[in-house]
């Protein structure tokens, strides 16, 4: 991916070495809603597993680390870049794209969505309309869901830059107010039309970074396309327990993940994103 020397997002909010403790509540059914978000966290599942969570505060140094400081970059080039892309494709829809924020932590944050830590993965606020990055994600993406590269890291970014875009557009609105009344069965299948559509334009900015700004390398398509396979809810269940319960996934399986990536990285299109008419 040819991201060394790109232009570098003002919107980073450098906030490692930031330190809380977090006291959570509620028991098992925390703990497992953690557990479920152990990879690409979302809204949902923060405020539902550690909205409110207490904490008491405290600040050390942030590590200098030359390979820290080279993700920190890294992460500051691709935000930049889907600045660069959302811009013109709101333009384009007569809409005015609000800058979204990146805030890198560590080990755990507060965000107007609630408390989080670590293990609940990236995840997007609506609240405060910020993504929120610990930085170790991109180890664990490599180590522990064997989808290395640079742009299956780009592609993380994409993807909850892809739900501030749901935001702008009133999508996650309508949205939780579809859920209301409705079955957890029936939530969950929002949710993972909501989750696959982030996939969809997580590909629209590649499609257009690649296009305008030649970004993409040989075998990149490749690092995007197993990243999203590794974190569907099919693979991860199978890991995690042996067994897949089709009626709990929240972000999608593989196979729809990587249906929708590709969906839009082929077309470039935000309407081509419409995840919420027809299969999926």
């Amino acid at each position: 991916m040819r991201w060394q020397g790109g232009r570098r997002s003002s919107n980073v909010e450098d906030q490692r070495g930031s330190k809380g403790k977090m006291a959570l509540g509620g028991g098992i059914g925390t703990i497992i809603l953690v557990l479920v978000g152990l990879y690409l966290g979302d809204a949902s599942i923060v405020e539902q597993a550690l909205n409110n969570a207490p904490t008491s505060q405290s600040t050390s140094p942030a590590q200098n680390d030359p390979e820290q400081e080279k993700l920190k970059e890294f992460t500051a080039v691709v935000l930049a870049d889907t600045e660069d892309t959302w811009k013109p494709l709101f333009r384009n829809m007569g809409k005015t794209y609000v800058e979204p924020k990146l805030v890198l932590f560590t080990g755990e944050v507060r965000s107007a969505c609630g408390m989080a830590d670590a293990a609940v993965g990236p995840f997007y606020c609506p609240g405060d309309q910020k993504v929120y990055l610990d930085m170790s994600f991109y180890a664990d993406l490599k180590n522990r869901f064997n989808a290395p590269g640079d742009f299956a890291q780009a592609y993380i970014i994409g993807h909850e830059v892809g739900h501030h875009v749901q935001t702008l557009l009133g999508i996650s609105s309508d949205l939780h107010a579809q859920k209301a009344g409705k079955s957890k069965t029936e939530q969950n299948a929002l949710s993972v039309r909501q989750e696959l559509q982030a996939d969809c334009f997580a590909g629209v900015w590649a499609h257009h970074a690649n296009r305008t700004r030649n970004l993409l390398e040989a075998g990149d398509i490749e690092e995007g396309l197993g990243a999203a396979t590794a974190i569907g809810d099919d693979r991860l269940q199978m890991q995690a327990r042996g067994y897949v319960t089709p009626d709990s996934f929240t972000h999608g399986s593989s196979a729809q993940r990587v249906k929708w990536f590709k969906k839009g990285l082929e077309t470039g299109q935000v309407a081509a994103c419409d995840t919420y008419s027809g299969p999926i």
